[in-house]
């Protein structure tokens, strides 16, 4: 996500890059401890991790487990090459009034860019 590789991340927070697998594969189960550390090594809120489906009232799956098609990896902007550079010399930013300037920056040319 961020350019880190599981072995870093788990660096940065005590744990071999097997269990930070465990954890991306949903083999284990994240205690909310962890939950908060990850967060912060990652600079975003815990509810990143969370997505905002009610599982008391989500809809019923109606293929049940079976897993949907994957989608082609260039599918996700969030995979490519270019983002993961960006998001890397993004964070090499030391000083935090730099990078607000930069993300605000590229909050008004997104904006700017869907009303041309």
């Amino acid at each position: 996500m961020l350019g880190l590789s599981q072995e870093k991340l788990g660096e940065k927070i005590g744990l071999t890059f097997q269990q930070v697998q465990k954890y991306e594969r949903g083999a284990n189960r994240i205690g909310a401890s962890r939950l908060h550390e990850l967060s912060q090594v990652l600079d975003v809120p815990v509810s990143f991790f969370y997505d905002e489906t009610d599982p008391v009232r989500a809809p019923a799956i109606p293929s049940g487990l079976e897993e949907p098609p994957q989608a082609g990896f260039d599918s996700d902007p969030m995979r490519r090459r270019e983002t993961l550079e960006l998001i890397g010399a993004y964070y090499e930013i030391d000083e935090p009034a730099v990078r607000r300037r930069l993300f605000d920056l590229a909050k008004a040319l997104a904006v700017r860019a869907d009303k041309l």
